[in-house]
C-alpha cells in the first residue's frame, strides 16, 4: 500500500487545469493505485490527481462503506446532468472545513479506464456529487468556490437542514 502526500488549499497546483492523460502505462496504473490507497487511508470518497501533485486528468471515487465500488476515471467528461441536490461537502485538500454546495442529482460521465478503454456511466445522489467534485479539481476548481455557505465548527459536528436531503 503506497500513499502519497495530499496537497492542501493554498498550493497553486490545486488551481491549475490538468492535462489530458495520453499514456496508459504502468506509471498510470501505479498513480491510480496510489490515489485509491491515499483516499482510503484519509477516509475520503474521492481523490483527483492534482490533490497528490500530479496535473493529469485522473480521479478515483468510491462512496461505498466497504470499499467495493472503486471507480478509476481517466480523462473524465461530464456529458449530461439533471436535477439538483444541496448538501454538506468537504475535501481532503481543505481539511477541517465544510460547506453547503449545490450539485446535480444525476450525471452521465464518459471516461477511460487505466487501459485506455472508453466507458460511459451514470451516477446519482452522493456518487454524482463526488464525481462532480473530483472533475472540478481537474479544472482547478475547489468546492469553496461554489459553496452556498461555509459551515461553522458546531454545524460540522452536528446536523444541518441540508443533511435531510
Amino acid at each position: 500500500m503506497a500513499t502519497r502526500k495530499i496537497v492542501k488549499i493554498g498550493d497553486e497546483t490545486l488551481r491549475k487545469v490538468c492535462r489530458k492523460q495520453e499514456k496508459f502505462d504502468l506509471r498510470l496504473a501505479i498513480l491510480l493505485k496510489d490515489m485509491a490507497d491515499t483516499m482510503y487511508k484519509a477516509e475520503g470518497v474521492g481523490l483527483a490527481a492534482p490533490q497528490v501533485g500530479i496535473l493529469r486528468r485522473a480521479v478515483v471515487v468510491d462512496v461505498t462503506e466497504d470499499h467495493s465500488g472503486l471507480k478509476e476515471m481517466v480523462n473524465p467528461e461530464i456529458l449530461e446532468t439533471s436535477g439538483s441536490q444541496t448538501g454538506r461537502e468537504g475535501c481532503l485538500s481543505v481539511p477541517e472545513r465544510q460547506g453547503v454546495v449545490t450539485r446535480p442529482m444525476k450525471v452521465r460521465v464518459r471516461y477511460q479506464d487505466r487501459h485506455g478503454k472508453l466507458w460511459e456511466a451514470e451516477a446519482e445522489g452522493f456518487e454524482a456529487r463526488a464525481i462532480c467534485h473530483e472533475v472540478d479539481h481537474l479544472n482547478g476548481v475547489l468546492y469553496v468556490d461554489k459553496m452556498d455557505r461555509e459551515l461553522t465548527e458546531e454545524e460540522i459536528q452536528g446536523r444541518i437542514p441540508e443533511d435531510e436531503n
